[in-house]
């Protein structure tokens, strides 16, 4: 096994997609995730692929989606405004069927908001800022060491659905440090046979392929239909495949949290704080937050008292959990906003306050 490194998360994300086989990265700098087009401009050259760096998001997610187009490993990264102004080209990319992997290390908003970390990208990256009927596949990672071995996994996938894939991190996960074992460099013969299984690819003709057309605009509305049928096909699939949760200790739990990402572990620490008070907490960790798990509340006893979201967002996660949910249980919310971080103490404070209890 590897050895474990220290590292600081945006540049292990980097280097995890290196050795997953990205050889193109194309993105503009913006806080909190700058260290990783340093990175990529550094060591994306030494291994023969090509860094470049966009005038502006808007630019660099169309220069992501014509190398994507040609078949290539290509990974983009931003924060929050940045992955805004990058939505139209989500869509296309998505009606198109074009495999990326994108890097969410979100921070607070709306608008420019501020540079600390934040989960208020929740509505953007599961619902989707652009137009059209179209999906991306999120998952959300709550350490480093989870986001760097989900990298190669996020190109896998994208390119098993031809989607686009992204990584939800935040702030935190990016900017903290924390040792990590890295996965294998992929062989250079598998990342050329990953190329030879794109036929859709536009790679030139000269080896008497056929002439491929990559396009999304289909005038006659019952194409168009077809089409968005098709991709809903695709969806389904996903649905039914790609489901990602942990759980812990539903069986006994009064109060259930919900939490994703870096929150989850401050959310683990307030389960401890309620245990020494005599109050049983289990924990729900959506790892894939499109599709989410709902199948998961179900493994949740009838005995629970309540249901709590807990995030870094005015609750843009409840809807998924009161659906899950199925109106079984009350549904609160325990939060902080701003880039400010939440506390074991304000969530164990927040669940004693919706049970009703002085302990």
């Amino acid at each position: 096994m590897s050895e474990k490194v220290l590292m600081k998360g945006n540049e292990a994300f980097a280097e995890a997609a290196i050795r997953s086989g990205c050889r193109y990265y194309f993105g503009y700098p913006i806080t909190p995730q700058n260290e990783i087009p340093e990175y990529m401009s550094r060591e994306l050259p030494k291994v023969g692929g090509s860094f470049v760096q966009a005038e502006s998001e808007l630019a660099a997610i169309s220069m992501a989606y014509g190398g994507a187009v040609a078949g290539g490993r290509v990974f983009v990264s931003s924060s929050s405004p940045g992955i805004a102004l990058m939505q139209e080209g989500f869509s296309f990319l998505c009606s198109t069927e074009i495999p990326l992997v994108i890097l969410n290390v979100s921070r607070g908003g709306p608008g420019v908001g501020g540079i600390q970390p934040g989960q208020a990208d929740y509505y953007q990256a599961t619902r989707g800022g652009g137009n059209g009927d179209y999906h991306l596949i999120v998952f959300a990672p709550s350490s480093i060491q989870e986001a760097v071995d989900m990298m190669e996994m996020a190109f896998r996938v994208a390119e098993e659905y031809r989607n686009p894939v992204m990584i939800l991190a935040d702030g935190l996960i990016g900017q903290m440090m924390e040792p990590v074992v890295l996965p294998n460099p992929i062989p250079d013969a598998v990342r050329e046979g990953i190329l030879k299984a794109k036929p859709w690819a536009l790679t030139g003709t000269k080896e008497g392929r056929p002439h491929n057309v990559v396009k999304s605009l289909y005038l006659k509305p019952e194409e168009l239909e077809n089409r968005i049928m098709e991709m809903d096909l695709k969806y389904q699939k996903a649905k039914e495949q790609l489901v990602r949760y942990e759980t812990n200790r539903l069986e006994e739990a009064e109060v259930v949290l919900v939490a994703y990402g870096s929150t989850a572990r401050i959310a683990e620490e307030a389960m401890e704080l309620l245990a020494e008070e005599g109050i049983q907490a289990g924990l729900i960790r959506p790892i894939s937050l499109w599709p989410f798990p709902y199948e998961a509340f179900d493994k949740i006893p009838e005995k629970v008292k309540a249901v709590i979201s807990v995030e870094l967002s005015r609750g843009q996660m409840m809807d998924d959990v009161k659906i899950g949910s199925k109106g079984r249980f009350p549904v609160g919310l325990s939060s902080r906003v701003g880039g400010i971080l939440i506390t074991p103490p304000e969530i164990a404070a927040d669940v004693k306050k919706v049970l009703g209890v002085e302990r």
